[in-house]
């Protein structure tokens, strides 16, 4: 009897490791620790006094240019890897370890006055399809309302508002971000594009936490590759100027089109240059 329970309790135990071995099977050669115990870098003082210029400046990220496909992919998340916006949902309705502000009833508020419950961003980020189903006891067709959550891959563009300063302490032109806004492509009921949708702000000083623990593609070394925040902290993302703050507060599609509004851009492009230059200029 009592080697009939020793053959048993050897078996359990084998089947209990076997279990335990296949729950925690490493895919990779070594144990990624890097960018877990990574701190943020902090931002250096700033004191009101020692800013001696500054321009609020907003920009879009289309995340088509190839540039930014490294925010964009993969579009549904993988084992060590997720997109930017997979990344602000979970940290918006799992974790909860930053805040969405609303963008207003016209989508204008960039201010971070009203922040939005967990309840809220649900709602926002899913929305009510209705559909025919026939019914198998019935033969007749019947309405059925089925919830239908944004997919990352239509998030196509990101909006940023930053500030550029110069630091006569430090002698450098900076920039900081303030807040970024995920944009979906807004659809009417025909399946007519009404171009970008902005769903909410995020305040970045909060977010760069977050992103700080998600490591990204790179394209010439699976062994080094950076985190969402080394990316947006070095720039190595593609935009273009959508507005600069103005008298009329006002964007610059509102009174340039076309061409223009490109050569507009550019031009306060070149602007932020030249201050930095005729700083330094005796």
């Amino acid at each position: 009897m009592k080697t009939l329970k020793l053959i048993l309790a050897g078996i359990l135990i084998t089947v209990f490791a076997s279990t335990a071995d296949a729950q925690y099977v490493l895919d990779g050669v070594y144990q990624k620790e890097h960018t877990v115990k990574r701190r943020v870098i902090p931002y250096a003082h700033l004191r009101e006094g020692d800013v001696m210029w500054l321009k609020r400046v907003w920009r879009r990220m289309d995340m088509r240019e190839k540039i930014n496909y490294p925010l964009y992919y993969p579009v549904s998340p993988i084992n060590d890897r997720q997109n930017l916006f997979d990344v602000i949902r979970e940290a918006l309705l799992e974790s909860g370890t930053i805040t969405a502000y609303s963008v207003g009833p016209i989508g204008t508020d960039d201010e971070f006055t009203t922040p939005m419950t967990v309840e809220e961003v649900k709602n926002l980020l899913s929305r009510m399809d209705t559909q025919y189903v026939e019914n198998i006891e019935t033969e007749e067709f019947e309405e059925v309302a089925q919830a239908i959550e944004v997919e990352s891959s239509e998030i196509l563009w990101y909006e940023i508002k930053e500030e550029w300063f110069f630091d006569r302490q430090r002698s450098v032109m900076d920039v900081r971000i303030v807040g970024i806004c995920p944009m979906k492509n807004k659809v009417n009921d025909f399946g007519e594009s009404q171009g970008p949708q902005p769903l909410f702000w995020l305040y970045y000083p909060e977010a760069r936490f977050v992103f700080n623990e998600q490591e990204v593609y790179n394209r010439q070394n699976d062994s080094e590759r950076r985190t969402l925040e080394d990316i947006i902290w070095s720039r190595q993302f593609g935009s273009y100027i959508i507005k600069q703050s103005n008298v009329y507060d006002r964007f610059i599609n509102e009174y340039k089109s076309g061409l223009n509004a490109l050569l507009e851009a550019e031009k306060i492009k070149e602007m932020l240059f030249l201050q930095e230059h005729d700083v330094w200029h005796f």
